[in-house]
């Protein structure tokens, strides 16, 4: 039950947004087990300056194209899959908006059933 929170600068990606979700819900169930119908997602776009970054940072050279995509999900996946959700994912959002690989940054969280909820104040995973 991974919840993703995509984020962009409003220009020029707002309108790209549902195809980067897209991009990563395929890239999550190829790689790192996802059912196709465990789709959370949180889109979010911003005015300039509402997002700030460095521009070469480990070399990378990013501009305002600039994609975050923060991946909260269960603990358990090998390096191996995380790796290649990165390099899938960014495959894919490039294929579907032409925006450059250096631009795609990652942050993945994990945690533990007992960190769910999905509604009703219920942790569902622990029964």
């Amino acid at each position: 039950m991974p919840l993703v929170r995509i984020d962009v600068l409003s220009e020029p990606n707002a309108e790209r947004l549902p195809a980067i979700g897209e991009a990563v819900h395929q890239a999550m169930t190829e790689t790192i087990d996802v059912p196709v119908d465990d789709r959370f997602q949180i889109l979010n776009s911003h005015a300039a300056g509402g997002l700030r970054y460095d521009p070469g940072y480990f070399g990378v050279r990013r501009d305002d194209d600039i994609v975050y995509i923060a991946i909260t999900m269960r603990a358990g996946r090998t390096d191996e899959q995380k790796t290649a959700l990165y390099r899938r994912a960014t495959e894919l959002i490039a294929e579907a908006t032409g925006i450059e690989p250096r631009n795609v940054f990652f942050s993945l969280t994990e945690n533990h059933e007992v960190d769910w909820s999905f509604g009703d104040g219920v942790a569902q995973m622990l029964r």
